[in-house]
């Protein structure tokens, strides 16, 4: 019986048992409302506010900076939106953004909505060849009304990382009155990076719980005391009056225990575990198959990241000949799984489309092993040879054709 291998963590990781076990209880027995004043409603509460402090902890944050969200895009969505939001109200001078070109959908296209509707102006900075964002673009892009600078901590495609506390050094520099403010969506870093947002520098940070072996729907904006922001969405007071919406206690509950996790010695050692099959993947890959490309800086690169480019390979159909092989991979997001544009993200760092269109993104997780890579690279050898012929044949019809 042929067994699936899931080489595709930087889109979903499944829910770790510890997380599951300590859930379990949230979804029946515990199924107080934790806004209400009963006993039901205490018991969530008191498990909701035990989890803001093992995330509060894990940030070296303060309780009350901890606003827990859906998940990572509408944690982007409050940072962003908020702060204009909240600046609206004191000032008349059109407010100015700086951000990415290869920032996660959530970010790019929340800026791009706010300055299509004239409420912004926005810049968006480039990434160098290697996929990392140079802090004197970012200083040079920094005007008098600058109230934002959001610079994503782990690119989500190709793992590269982004010098966030040396951009939060930037800022301090030239802050007046609060402005500019600094944020990271941190979701793919949680796993491998120092998280401390006091050593980072940033006023907002987002994050997504089913990236750590956490449930899905539910996520953190850290928000340093004191920032300019205000809510959104309108209805209770939950979350600080910031997030209104009945409070998911279940899934707050498996994040909790999914970030209180992260600090333990077998992390470490998954971690590096996973980090030594990236670059025993990589090696093969570049050695064993010809005309291909690491996409990204091999150096400042998370531990579980690769993305390739296969010359004269279609990417959509090498994920689908590799899942017939019981192999899940990616092209890229998978909030883009359904777009047949080409990755904006390796477009922005030099690629020609039908080289973004040669893609393929594998990443790793805790549960990844050495012989699931070996049977990987011996089914995407020849998948790649498979579909490098067809496209040769197509060619030559071509010509013919043409030449008739």
């Amino acid at each position: 019986m042929k067994k699936n291998i899931y080489l595709d963590y930087a889109a979903t990781t499944p829910v770790d048992k510890e997380v599951l076990k300590t859930m379990l209880p949230y979804f029946s027995d515990n199924f107080g409302n934790a806004s209400s004043l009963h006993n039901f409603g205490e018991v969530a509460h008191v498990a909701v506010e035990k989890a803001r402090e093992e995330t509060a902890n894990f940030f070296e944050a303060d309780n009350q900076e901890v606003i827990f969200t859906s998940g990572a895009t509408e944690a982007n969505n409050l940072a962003i939106k908020g702060v204009v939001r909240s600046y609206h109200k004191k000032n008349n001078l059109k407010p100015h953004i700086i951000t990415t070109s290869f920032e996660h959908h959530c970010v790019l296209n929340t800026v791009k909505s706010l300055e299509k509707d004239g409420l912004i102006e926005a810049t968006f900075i480039n990434p160098q060849k290697d996929g990392v964002i140079k802090v004197e673009d970012i200083e040079k892009a920094i005007k008098k009304n600058t109230i934002l600078i959001s610079v994503m901590y782990v690119n989500n495609e190709i793992g590269t990382l982004q010098p966030i506390a040396k951009i939060a050094r930037l800022i301090k520099k030239i802050k007046k009155e609060n402005y500019p403010l600094f944020h990271t969506d941190a979701t793919q870093a949680l796993s491998y990076f120092n998280c401390n947002v006091k050593k980072l520098g940033v006023d907002l940070l987002s994050m997504s719980a089913h990236k750590i072996y956490g449930p899905k729907g539910v996520g953190v904006l850290y928000v340093k005391k004191g920032t300019p922001i205000k809510k959104i969405q309108d209805g209770g007071k939950q979350e600080n009056g910031l997030r209104s919406g009945t409070i998911n206690s279940t899934g707050i509950v498996g994040l909790g225990k999914a970030i209180s996790m992260l600090k333990n010695k077998d992390t470490v050692k998954d971690n590096q575990k996973i980090k030594e099959l990236r670059n025993y993947f990589i090696q093969r890959v570049l050695k064993e198959i010809p005309k291909t490309k690491l996409n990204g800086s091999k150096i400042k690169r998370s531990p579980n990241n690769i993305n390739f480019s296969f010359e004269s390979v279609e990417g959509e159909s090498l994920i689908m000949m590799l899942d017939a092989e019981g192999i899940a991979t990616s092209t890229g997001s998978a909030c883009s799984s359904g777009s047949l544009q080409p990755s904006h993200v390796l477009l922005s760092i030099g690629l020609k489309p039908e080289q973004a269109h040669g893609s393929l993104r594998i990443t790793l997780g805790k549960q990844t092993t050495k012989k699931e890579i070996d049977i990987t690279v011996k089914k995407l050898k020849k998948i790649i040879q498979k579909l490098r012929e067809v496209a040769g044949l197509v060619l030559e019809e071509y010509y013919k054709i043409n030449k008739k």
